[in-house]
């Protein structure tokens, strides 16, 4: 073990900035058998000629309660792609070929998001990479990837208004998660919302897009407040709802806040059958931190819960507990960092069948239109922009923490990155092949709602 780590310190890395990265692995647990950290656990070893990928989420700091989710996902998606098991069964491998993970710990600090992505690309050399959670790590690691043109996977609902070539959007555009659930607000609570959220850009943005979803639909915003990220105390905001008297609270509060702030609002005697929760980033995780009781009869909109009826889901479900333990829940967020490593992986299998190198030119080209049989449904990467054909649902939480589906789309909704209510006819073409101009276009018209079909 010893010398094992040494390989890894002397490539470049000082003993300073070693221990700044904290959670530096290639491949297999290094570091999980010489500190507590232990998020390396259930990485796939390392192979000679491995492809190297990066992997890149928190599993420290106050965005670990979710993040540590969606790295094992990751992890069991990457050990099924190697041993030819779960969705890739009758397979080994890219061409015979594991991938190997290159996995690093930012700590829920956007700066080391951005150290690290540089070092993943420059010293590690990696194809590519999957992670981040919050938009404003994503945020702080697009320079670099545009920088070095280099692929990020990015796994999580955001608040849109971006169309990169550096970047395959696998969870929700506003169109896919708030466009449905502001008018089943406004038609099941009533008209007056009261907005929360942590104050940074994906709540500011996703609260501003929902405002303008509410007023369009005869509503009104009568609060909008926004609390430090990482903050546990919600007393004075919850003061300003009982004054403001809400028909229900729009919430994009994320990480160690989400548990606090449900606790303390159930504890002044605001209850979801008074004041119901809309919320984006609630998952199973967050409620599982929690306790059911503080979640039950509030509501959120994702692409995918755990109760979600798909043979793919059940096989899901049943295999990450089976690595991860009997106690773990699955949640939205993880099973988009789960498909979109297959979504990477049939596209290193297509170039590797035709005999191409695996460049960011040709992965980017070989991900467009990629196909996944995911847990929550046939999802589709799209051609044009980048990001995913995905499920409109709404969930609402129940004593066992699980969300009771009450509103979802049929098929996988078309994705549009620009908020209509705020850009109408907004968006983004790739030319084929990128070459990495801006792709925004201006329709000025009324964007129908498409449906996936195969």
């Amino acid at each position: 073990m010893k010398s094992r780590i040494t390989r890894l310190v002397s490539g470049g890395l000082t003993r300073r900035r070693f221990l700044q990265y904290s959670s530096l692995a290639v491949g297999s647990s290094v570091l999980a058998a010489c500190t507590s950290g232990s998020q390396n656990a259930g990485a796939p070893p390392p192979t000679a000629d491995g492809i190297k990928v990066g992997v890149l989420y928190s599993t420290t700091g106050t965005i670990a309660i979710v993040e540590k989710s969606l790295q094992d996902a990751t992890f069991l998606a990457v050990e099924q792609i190697n041993q030819g098991t779960g969705p890739w069964s009758g397979k080994k491998g890219i061409a015979g070929k594991n991938i190997d993970m290159v996995v690093v710990n930012p700590d829920s600090n956007w700066d080391l998001y951005n150290q690290m992505s540089k070092r993943l690309i420059d010293e590690d050399k990696v194809v590519c990479v999957l992670g981040c959670y919050t938009s404003a790590s994503r945020k702080s690691v697009l320079p670099v990837f545009e920088e070095k043109d280099k692929l990020l996977y990015y796994p999580v609902y955001y608040e849109g208004n971006e169309c990169s070539s550096n970047v395959f959007y696998t969870g929700a555009a506003p169109n896919q998660q708030i466009t449905d659930s502001i008018p089943y607000c406004i038609k099941n609570f009533g008209p007056k919302g009261f907005f929360i959220g942590s104050d940074y850009i994906y709540p500011k943005e996703s609260n501003r897009i929902a405002k303008a979803e509410l007023e369009k639909g005869g509503g009104q915003v009568v609060g909008d407040e926004y609390a430090a990220l990482g903050t546990t105390e919600f007393i004075t905001i919850i003061n300003k709802i009982k004054q403001a008297q809400p028909d229900f609270i729009l919430s994009n509060l994320v990480g160690d806040s989400i548990p606090a702030f449900y606790k303390q609002l159930k504890d002044a005697g605001i209850n979801a059958s008074d004041v119901p929760i809309m919320a984006f980033p609630t998952t199973e995780e967050e409620i599982q931190a929690m306790g059911p009781e503080f979640a039950e009869g509030h509501y959120s909109s994702f692409n995918y819960f755990q109760s979600v009826d798909t043979p793919e889901n059940k096989a899901f479900v049943e295999q990450f507990k089976a690595k991860f333990g009997g106690d773990r829940v699955t949640n939205g967020v993880m099973e988009a960092a789960y498909f979109q490593t297959f979504f990477m992986a049939q596209a290193m299998e297509k170039l590797a069948a035709e005999g191409k190198e695996f460049t960011t030119a040709n992965i980017r080209e070989a991900t467009r239109g990629q196909v996944f049989k995911a847990p929550q449904g046939t999802v589709k990467i799209d051609p044009e922009n980048y990001h995913t054909f995905l499920y409109s649902r709404i969930g609402k939480w129940n004593a066992e923490g699980q969300a009771e589906i009450v509103f979802s789309t049929q098929a996988a909704v078309k994705p549009i990155p620009w908020s209509q209510a705020l850009y109408k006819g907004r968006i983004c073409v790739h030319k084929t092949p990128d070459d990495r101009t801006d792709p925004t276009v201006e329709t000025n018209k009324e964007l129908p709602v498409e449906f996936l079909k195969i």
